[in-house]
């Protein structure tokens, strides 16, 4: 520690700036390198702007009272799909699972692939929503002319109506903006085999 003290101290101004700076750049890049899983994660945990959780199965006890749940689908800037939730809202018991469909369009002639980014509104019910199945966890591709209905199933934790805030939350809004991503390698080889 203390050589390198004694070296820092016998660098010249110009030289010692220099290394500062470079020091600076080095550490801002790593902090901005770990703000997005960081960011990510902090969102997940807390239910923060709106991020839901994943759950493998449903919810261990079902309550009589009972939320509703709204359903909103919209589209990026230049995605050429239409998307839009099959039903607008339900009403389900808290803890009950819910199944939902959102159905998207490709009305081009050529294949499109999306990818669907999610909150749900107000952000405090991020952290009692529960995911068990959602087409948002993978791309979805869509063939020319192709329509689906694609499923979310969830449930709301019950532990919403002893949270000091979540308990005046009745209804929730799940929300969906698809947007295009390019297509995966394994479609466009089998589309280049095709033509071939």
């Amino acid at each position: 520690m203390r050589r390198l003290l004694t070296w820092w101290q016998d660098l010249t101004g110009p030289t010692r700036t220099a290394f500062a700076t470079v020091g600076v750049v080095i550490f801002m890049g790593g902090m901005a390198w770990a703000a997005v899983p960081f960011y990510d994660w902090f969102c997940r945990v807390t239910g923060f702007g709106g991020a839901t959780n994943v759950a493998e199965a449903g919810a261990d006890q079902v309550l009589d009272q009972t939320i509703t749940v709204r359903f909103d689908g919209s589209l990026e800037r230049g995605m050429p799909w239409s998307f839009k939730p099959v039903q607008n809202e339900m009403e389900i018991r808290i803890g009950e699972t819910g199944l939902a469909f959102f159905e998207a369009s490709n009305p081009t002639d050529k294949p499109i692939a999306g990818q669907a980014a999610y909150n749900v509104t107000p952000y405090q019910a991020g952290g009692f929503f529960d995911k068990i199945e959602c087409f948002c966890f993978t791309e979805q591709v869509l063939a020319p002319g192709e329509t689906v209905q694609m499923p979310v199933s969830f449930f709301v934790d019950p532990a919403i109506v002893d949270d000091r805030e979540g308990q005046y939350i009745h209804t929730i809004t799940l929300s969906y903006t698809f947007y295009e991503i390019d297509l995966p390698e394994s479609y466009e080889q089998a589309a280049l085999d095709v033509t071939q």
